[in-house]
């Protein structure tokens, strides 16, 4: 039976990650304090937004500066506190809704930009999550679709490189892909699986070191044909879900 084998959350777009054990979800929303926070660069055009949302363009990413692959989030509620470590340099804990934390972490994040690229330039706050794409949404990893990528590698590779929320094991290989426009139960939530999810380069970096060193599109081209890892599943009924839980097709 599928079932949810981890569940992680990447408080700042692209810049850490950590595990959790259970959330609860709402509808229309992400997961809790998933892409709460974005670093726009330099050259972001960040104007008028109606839902707060703004592409992904705006911000500094893995797809540009690999090292960021390696960082490590831990997010504390109760004081609004973020703690992120790298295997390049000391932590740092901000609290990045004040202005002054806010300066530190941008000066603390200058050193994984590389040489041409934006640099850092402020902490935006998304008023739901700022995922890549407009319709909020979690992503579903399939395990062994993963270790199909691995295989065609020819070495095993991380499922954290793809930075998915859900990660689902029990599978077939690609079986994910069978589930778009088809709605999904977890826990006491339902999601709609409404599309599949575009990979960029940020998949290329090992998320132990930050250096790329695995041509997973290749792969998907070679492989298979396509571009595309993991699904979007927008939640359509709020509740409750927590490693382990079964997943039901309905």
């Amino acid at each position: 039976m599928a079932h949810i084998a981890q569940i992680w959350r990447h408080p700042i777009k692209a810049h850490g990650r950590e595990p959790m054990v259970n959330a609860r979800v709402e509808t229309g929303r992400g997961l809790p304090f998933d892409r709460q926070w974005a670093i726009a660069h330099e050259a972001a055009k960040l104007g008028a937004s109606e839902d707060g949302w703004h592409s992904c363009r705006n911000f500094s990413r893995g797809a540009s500066a690999p090292l960021l692959q390696a960082m490590r989030s831990s997010f504390d509620l109760a004081t609004n506190t973020l703690t992120l470590t790298h295997p390049g340099k000391p932590g740092l804990t901000v609290n990045p809704d004040l202005a002054a934390d806010q300066a530190r972490l941008i000066d603390w994040l200058a050193d994984f930009t590389p040489q041409g690229r934006p640099a850092p330039k402020s902490v935006v706050r998304a008023d739901n999550a700022m995922t890549d794409s407009q319709t909020v949404s979690l992503s579903l990893l399939n395990l062994a679709s993963n270790a199909a990528v691995g295989e065609k590698l020819g070495r095993e590779i991380s499922p954290l490189r793809w930075r998915s929320n859900l990660l689902v094991a029990g599978l077939a290989p690609w079986a994910e892909r069978d589930w778009v426009g088809k709605n999904i139960r977890i826990g006491s939530a339902e999601f709609l699986i409404r599309k599949e999810i575009t990979r960029c380069r940020m998949t290329e970096a090992n998320p132990d070191t930050g250096l790329r060193d695995a041509d997973t599109l290749g792969a998907l081209r070679d492989g298979w044909g396509i571009q595309e890892m993991s699904v979007h599943a927008v939640v359509v009924k709020g509740g409750d879900i927590a490693v382990d839980d079964e997943i039901e097709v309905l």
